[in-house]
């Protein structure tokens, strides 16, 4: 990514005004946001395109975001994964990062709690793995 490049999200909700406002809050902050609302457009996306963050919800109407994430793992090891969800247990959040997320975030929460950690995540991914 160039130093003028705005950082990329996939962004997999099958809800589209929740989809609409998590982007637009995205944008705001200068996110190129990407969109889906299944686990085949996700993958037909996330394999295609690069991407520094995939933001994933849990109930999606072909499957479950764990699904996906698995999926996406098989062939991007390292993009940040975080979960945005209105799962709210803790065995939700443990099956999620056992699939390979790397957070995850409770619907609803404050859009400057998840710029907050999008940002961080993908902060903390370029330090740890420089640019090609």
């Amino acid at each position: 990514m160039t130093p003028n490049q705005s950082p990329r999200v996939l962004y997999i909700e099958d809800h589209e005004d929740t989809r609409e406002l998590v982007t637009l809050v995205l944008e705001q902050r200068r996110y190129e946001v990407v969109t889906g609302s299944t686990i085949k457009s996700g993958v037909a996306l996330a394999g295609s395109q690069r991407f520094d963050l995939y933001l994933l919800d849990s109930w999606l109407p072909d499957g479950s975001g764990l699904e996906l994430c698995k999926r996406i793992r098989e062939f991007d090891q390292v993009t940040p994964i975080l979960f945005y969800s209105a799962a709210a247990y803790e065995a939700d959040r443990d099956l999620a990062i056992k699939s390979g997320a790397q957070a995850y975030l409770i619907k609803p929460s404050q859009p400057s709690e998840l710029c907050n950690l999008v940002t961080a995540l993908i902060e903390t991914h370029r330090r740890v793995q420089p640019a090609a």
